[in-house]
């Protein structure tokens, strides 16, 4: 079938994207879906710090590529070997899908799947190759979603199914933002009564995990980041204090639990500071490969600090996003606030340019 989506062209033009658009929207050919994948109508889609970082050419990715992997649609057609969905089913994707047989898969989420890594890095699904072709040349997935369209087929490993009633930028961000942000909390520590969490990045991943110390009755939740405007946002929802990094340092800011959500190496610096002795640090973050940082050991060792790495937030999509859907079903966890604006798939360079000013959360793309 023929599709409308956004592929990226060449990775590292420059900035602005509007003017340099490194992006185009074309007519795409998609194959329909094999025994284990599934065709997904796209309603919604976000981007990502994670898009516009392959656009950056900081997370480098073969093209070209259509892009786009944190999505929620609706299942049009499915092939024989795939089991518990239906037409009509309201799905979320996952960038990190789980072939349920190797090292990462028994660790409990901890560590990625080594065969999703694989497919995701050679721009395949995990079932192997690529479905989609322009004028007869192969286009690459991005992470085995490609949602920057309005159809996308994916190994049924790479979706979860939700209710319908979990609305479809909702059920979007609950596959990326909100298992990054929110998973951190709920399985790369054991958060204990009493103590105070600091989030160092207020994007869409930092506001997610904002919102979920808040769900889970953390008594003070601390909002960094040097945008004041997201500083402010953080307050209404509910934050106990917020601060820009200098003004963290200069308080003499301490906290139980930092989550470390903007992916540079001052930021990671920053984060480490902030955590109490005895206290731990999760970083979620992408940095650059060559952006690296400076701790003391001593200051580790000294005052029993931890430092976790969380990716995707040490999530089970399948076991995750379910637990999400019912906080926010319960009324504890806005989604809803993450979402700062929305966007047709023809706006894509420019969303890109938004991200990059700083001037987002989530722009969702509506189909």
């Amino acid at each position: 079938m023929l599709i409308k989506g956004a592929i990226l062209e060449e990775m590292g033009r420059s900035f602005p994207y509007s003017v340099s658009r490194p992006i185009t929207i074309s007519n795409i050919e998609l194959s329909a879906p094999l025994d284990h994948e599934v065709l997904v109508r796209i309603e919604s889609a976000g981007i990502c710090h994670s898009d516009l970082a392959v656009v950056q050419g900081v997370r480098p990715r073969p093209t070209p590529m259509l892009l786009g992997h944190e999505a929620a649609g609706i299942v049009e057609s499915f092939g024989r070997e795939v089991k518990g969905l239906n037409v009509g089913d309201r799905v979320v994707m996952t960038f990190a899908p789980r072939c349920g047989n190797c090292l990462g898969c028994s660790s409990n989420g901890a560590m990625s799947c080594i065969a999703g890594t694989k497919s995701n890095v050679a721009g395949e699904l995990l079932s192997g190759g690529q479905r989609l072709t322009r004028e007869g040349k192969k286009i690459n997935h991005h992470l085995g979603v490609s949602a920057f369209a309005d159809y996308a087929v994916v190994d049924c490993r790479s979706i979860v199914k939700v209710d319908s009633d979990i609305p479809p930028q909702v059920a979007a961000l609950l596959g990326c933002a909100v298992l990054t942000g929110g998973g951190a909390l709920l399985n790369a520590v054991t958060l204990k009564s009493g103590q105070s969490v600091a989030i160092v990045g207020l994007g869409g991943v930092g506001l997610a995990a904002l919102i979920t110390a808040i769900a889970l009755k953390t008594e003070k939740v601390y909002g960094i980041d040097l945008n004041e405007k997201k500083r402010s946002h953080a307050l209404k929802l509910g934050a106990t204090r917020v601060f820009s990094g200098d003004e963290a340092i200069a308080e003499g800011l301490k906290a139980d639990v930092v989550i470390e959500a903007v992916g540079i190496s001052k930021a990671f610096e920053l984060a480490l500071e902030l955590t109490a002795p005895g206290g731990t640090l999760v970083t979620v973050g992408l940095p650059a490969a060559n952006d690296l940082a400076t701790i003391s050991p001593l200051a580790l060792v000294s005052q029993g600090k931890k430092i976790v790495g969380s990716y995707l937030g040490s999530a089970v999509a399948a076991r995750d996003i379910p637990k999400f859907a019912d906080l926010w079903r319960s009324g504890l966890l806005p989604v809803e606030s993450l979402v700062s604006s929305t966007i047709t798939l023809d706006e894509i360079n420019l969303g890109m340019d938004r991200l990059e000013k700083g001037d987002e959360l989530r722009q969702m793309i509506t189909f």
